[in-house]
């Protein structure tokens, strides 16, 4: 829906020019979503002489940065405790602050350079709809306040207020954390994209990188020199030689209804901006556009043997099928309501669920990703970050818990594929027995966790 509202606006989404034949520069950087482009911005804008190209196998924000939920938010994809073991409490609790700045340095960017994404802060809400999911709202509050996030960055909304912002079915209370932006992925990616080449560096698209080593980029269309080099790849990482267990390229899907008429959002409510995620454990995640749609996603397609990353993978009639379903159940005011567009792809997971970015200085290779689908705001984030090690700046930055991290690789087939599809079935089951009962099944929730390295 998103890249499709791009070319309705003019943009005809047609390759630019590709790799011209070998080149050498400072920084090649692989991949023309977030991360890549994000990296490339702060290097020019630190280091107007500096070097970098970027490499693109399809266009600029093809991949999760153009077809993503549109969530700018705070959120951490990883494991508090395990990295605090490593870098001490105070390092998280500053992680966790840098990304509250984080969405608001997205907002900064995008109206300095004149980047129409629809940025608007209204914040997450997060809605339980029985008192097991109330219950861990609570909890998850509980637990998140000794990791740098206060009693104004995130607090419980009881019943009423909840109704007040979204009027979803059988609500008994929320969540709610200011720390979060919607906006329209697509243009913000497209946007990025322009800006770079404003700032004078090539993002030659339609380039297929074949396989990345110490000092080259290996495509086909040339041969790329650089002192480093950038992978940026994320859910596409392991169809790149030797990378096919760095991370899982596992499936969201999404869908986006038809607008709805005016007297069905006066039903809804939800008119604060804020993007709205379930309590479930396979939680679904929307956002209200600012054309009347409803654009809502959610995990459960299936784990693809080998990490394989294909098109087809984009659709499953199933999963959308219960996607509808649920968003129904939710906001029943929009159930039967038009279905406009249905798609999906792959988001980058670590094996330790953490994300990573760092700099390997004998190599001169570098990388950022494992986002878990929470990357549009920690891209940036990656980004800065990469910029200051390229350039060999000791920052605050630079210092944050995540930088330099390495997961372990992901177990070798079938073994993971075993894993990451019982993880999903089960997570389905726990939300399906806790529906029923009405009580935390905790034997299943244990064991989700060790599935997930928990």
């Amino acid at each position: 829906m998103w890249l499709d509202r791009v070319a309705e606006g003019g943009d005809p989404l047609v390759p630019r020019a590709g790799l011209p034949g070998p080149v050498e520069v400072d920084v090649a950087v692989v991949g023309a979503g977030y991360t890549g482009l994000w990296t490339a911005y702060y290097l020019r804008r630190a280091d107007p002489g500096v070097r970098v190209a970027v490499l693109e196998a399809e266009v600029a924000g093809f991949g999760a940065s153009g077809r993503n939920g549109g969530w700018c938010s705070a959120f951490l994809p990883m494991d508090r405790e395990r990295l605090a073991r490593r870098a001490g409490r105070g390092a998280v609790i500053a992680l966790q602050r840098e990304m509250f700045d984080t969405v608001d340095e997205v907002g900064r960017v995008a109206e300095r350079e004149g980047i129409d994404c629809r940025y608007v802060k209204g914040g997450t809400l997060q809605v339980a709809t029985s008192p097991v999911q109330l219950a861990r709202l609570e909890a998850g509050v509980g637990r998140a306040r000794p990791w740098g996030v206060g009693e104004d960055d995130q607090w419980l909304l009881g019943r009423a207020e909840a109704e007040r912002r979204v009027r979803a079915a059988g609500v008994v209370g929320a969540a709610f954390t200011p720390h979060c932006a919607a906006v329209d992925p697509a243009r913000l990616a497209r946007g990025l994209a322009e800006v770079v080449e404003r700032l004078g560096v090539p993002v030659y698209e339609a380039t297929r990188v074949t396989r990345i080593r110490p000092g080259r980029v290996e495509t086909d269309r040339g041969l790329v020199r650089a002192e480093v080099v950038v992978r940026a790849t994320e859910g596409w990482t392991p169809t790149l030689p030797g990378s096919r267990r760095e991370v899982i390229p596992l499936y969201s899907l999404m869908l986006a209804t038809e607008p709805l008429p005016a007297e069905v959002w006066e039903e809804i409510g939800w008119d604060g901006g804020e993007t709205l995620l379930s309590g479930t454990h396979l939680a679904m995640y929307a956002q209200r556009t600012r054309d009347g749609r409803i654009a809502c996603g959610r995990r459960g397609a299936p784990y693809h043997l080998g990490s394989r990353v294909r098109a087809g993978y984009d659709r499953d009639d199933r999963v959308h099928a219960r996607l509808e379903a649920v968003l129904g159940e939710l906001l029943p005011q929009a159930a039967g309501a038009g279905v406009s567009h249905r798609w999906g792809g792959p988001i980058g997971i670590a094996r330790d669920w953490t994300a990573s970015v760092g700099l390997d200085r004998a190599t001169g290779l570098a990388w950022a990703g494992g986002y878990v689908g929470d990357g549009v705001a920690l891209a940036n984030l990656a980004g800065r970050t990469l910029a200051d090690l390229i350039a060999g700046r000791d920052s605050p930055l630079t210092r944050l818990p995540w930088v330099q991290h390495r997961s372990r690789p992901w177990e070798p087939e079938p073994l993971r594929w075993l894993g990451v599809n019982a993880g999903l079935r089960l997570a389905a089951s726990i939300d399906a027995a806790e529906g029923r009962r009405g009580r935390p099944a905790r034997l299943r929730g244990r064991l989700l966790g060790r599935l997930l390295g928990d």
